[in-house]
């Protein structure tokens, strides 16, 4: 059963993303921020496979970039940290949707994920202007920040709920990061030195 979660897990958290899209269906009357977190939870489906299948490779591009070789198991079983955070940031605002807290997590989320991958265009050195799942991530943030432009306008949050918001998603976000890097055998802390250095040798290669 393990086996077959970690050779499945992103597809296993289409399928429950894609139940959770059914289910909201049938229910009717969602309020606004429900109505946000559904059309959240759509974009994080077609972003995971964007990301990692059509045309994938975004796990290539972190691997390259610690310079560490990460087997096509490892490549799959780490949707399944991803996969907990992502159904973790979308039931949480959906269920509490009364609580603006969530729904600045999840929006936060959605807009850090448009800014990495523009960012990623110059950390990786790529030449064309496209990290994979830059598409969907941009559309996450054009959400994002629709979201907490709404919740701003309607007077929603207050500034202890967007603080509060911002932190937890940094803290979940972290959970999710140190397992990941866990499940590729490096410890947490030694990250930004890694990454550091492969960036500094970038510099020198392109000086040369």
């Amino acid at each position: 059963m393990g086996k077959f979660i970690k050779r499945y897990a992103l597809e296993i958290y289409t399928v429950l993303a894609m139940m959770f899209m059914v289910v909201t269906a049938f229910m009717g009357n969602l309020s606004t921020i429900q109505r946000f977190v559904v059309v959240l939870n759509f974009l994080f489906i077609l972003h995971e496979w964007e990301e990692g299948v059509y045309p994938g490779g975004f796990v290539d591009l972190i691997s390259s970039l610690i310079d560490k070789d990460v087997s096509a198991e490892t490549k799959k079983a780490s949707r399944i940290p991803t996969g907990v955070l992502l159904i973790t940031l979308t039931l949480l605002p959906f269920i509490f949707d009364k609580t603006p807290l969530f729904a600045v997590s999840i929006a936060v989320f959605a807009c850090m994920e448009g800014f990495v991958h523009i960012m990623g265009i110059k950390i990786f050195g790529l030449k064309k202007k496209y990290t994979p799942g830059m598409v969907t991530a941009e559309l996450e943030a054009v959400v994002g920040i629709a979201l907490i432009v709404y919740l701003a306008v309607n007077h929603l949050a207050a500034w202890y709920d967007y603080v509060g918001g911002f932190f937890l998603f940094i803290a979940l976000f972290a959970c999710m990061q140190k397992t990941l890097t866990m499940m590729v055998g490096i410890r947490y802390r030694d990250m930004p030195k890694l990454i550091r250095k492969q960036l500094q040798q970038r510099r020198r290669e392109k000086a040369v």
